[in-house]
């Protein structure tokens, strides 16, 4: 199963900045740039949708493994649909040799932060090996910057994450898919675990939040990232998030669904949908076609580590809030099993509650970095290079009352 993984992974990681950066290189016009990343993250939420619900029927009506299976006919469909109908654009592709190094260097170091952050969960904080992992996460990353400034086709162009904008993109989606990864782990867990829900009701229990995330990518974010900067959709669209996440840390054992998980679920979902779109547009805008492809792979790496990161890091907080929740309270329950098994459940809903205010805080600070990093203006005003400012301009302020110039240079 982790050879399996590892594969799904690694083609997975082809295919999703090729997409992207397909996108980002075809359409260039303000407007139908929007109305394509709209639709991109319909689509994106629209699989969320049919994934959880689809999911959920397997695992109960059939068996578990049929939630690889199902993905064959899937993929099947897919591959005919990319060979038979897209065509690459003319110059998109970077013929550079392959960055050997940087893939060494990259992937030991994410693997080991990575890594380190699982372990902490396990052994804690303080285990010579979580350690160890987190000083050569830090070791072997610092040694990548250094290859990739001073090799002649690096794996990822500096330029590429340097650029304000984009560097301000990549560090909030990370942040944001943190706290957001965590949460889907948690509100699964409570749904099963402690309100007892079925995997097809849990499945639809998640659907609000997928139609929050939708009506904010279509309609809020693909309507106004022409009319208003970046920042202004991203910026409040994580801090609405925020306040999605903080209602729920007032979960308790019998939390409402209507009452509380529901409007918790629709705000997360508009203020994600209407923040993510006009980041994954801005993220790709302006670069030249043959980095498109990285500057796409910068979006995924963002989310991919995030989510690991985030699964890893609130898990592990959320099981020492509940262990010491039990500790301190198992006691005063006495030796009847009801009483028991009462507090253990609390001690799940507090372990949970303790870890969504530091997916709160997350998302505030991921805010926060959208609303100062972030200066490029509307789509069609605003010049975003790789190289940041050009010669002459006072500030990165300055690329508001910019001239836009095509992506694609002809």
């Amino acid at each position: 199963m982790f050879g399996a993984r590892a594969l799904q992974g690694a083609f997975g990681a082809m295919l999703a900045p090729a997409a992207l950066s397909l996108l980002a290189v075809m359409f260039t016009d303000a407007k139908e740039r929007a109305k394509a990343f709209g639709i991109y993250g319909a689509i994106a939420g629209g699989g969320g949708a049919v994934g959880l619900i689809l999911g959920g029927f397997l695992t109960e009506y059939l068996d578990w493994r049929w939630t690889f299976f199902v993905n064959i006919p899937f993929a099947i469909v897919a591959a005919a649909g990319a060979y038979f109908v897209i065509r690459e654009p003319a110059g998109g592709r970077n013929r550079s040799p392959l960055d050997i190094p940087g893939v060494i260097l990259s992937t030991l170091g994410l693997v080991a932060l990575v890594y380190g952050f699982t372990r902490a969960e396990s052994d804690g904080w303080g285990d010579t090996l979580t350690v160890a992992m987190f000083v050569a996460s830090v070791v072997l990353l610092a040694a990548f910057v250094l290859v990739e400034s001073r090799v002649k086709a690096p794996l990822l162009p500096l330029r590429v994450i340097t650029e304000r904008n984009r560097g301000g993109i990549y560090l909030s989606l990370g942040l944001a898919i943190i706290g957001m990864f965590g949460l889907f782990l948690f509100l699964t867990y409570y749904l099963q675990i402690v309100k007892g829900y079925s995997p097809v009701k849990t499945g639809f229990a998640f659907l609000p939040m997928i139609a929050g995330m939708i009506t904010g990518s279509t309609q809020i974010g693909t309507r106004l990232m022409t009319r208003v900067p970046a920042r202004l959709l991203m910026g409040p669209g994580f801090l609405v998030a925020a306040v999605g996440m903080l209602l729920l840390t007032q979960l308790q054992v019998d939390s409402s669904y209507p009452a509380l998980l529901l409007p918790a679920m629709l705000l997360l979902g508009l203020g994600m949908g209407t923040a993510f779109m006009p980041a994954m547009s801005l993220a790709t805008q302006g670069v030249q076609p043959r980095d498109a492809g990285v500057a796409s792979a910068m979006v995924n790496t963002s989310q991919q580590v995030g989510g690991a990161i985030g699964t890893a890091l609130l898990n592990t907080i959320a099981s020492s809030a509940t262990a010491a929740y039990i500790k301190d309270h198992i006691a005063a329950a006495g030796a009847a099993r009801p009483a028991q098994q009462l507090v253990q459940l609390k001690g799940l809903v507090h372990g949970y509650t303790n870890a969504i205010w530091f997916a709160v805080a997350i998302l505030v600070v991921a805010g926060v970095i959208a609303l100062t990093f972030v200066n490029a203006g509307r789509p069609g005003s605003t010049r975003v290079t790789g190289s940041g400012p050009k010669a002459g301009s006072a500030s990165g302020e300055d690329l508001e009352d910019e001239v836009a110039v095509p992506v694609i240079a002809h």
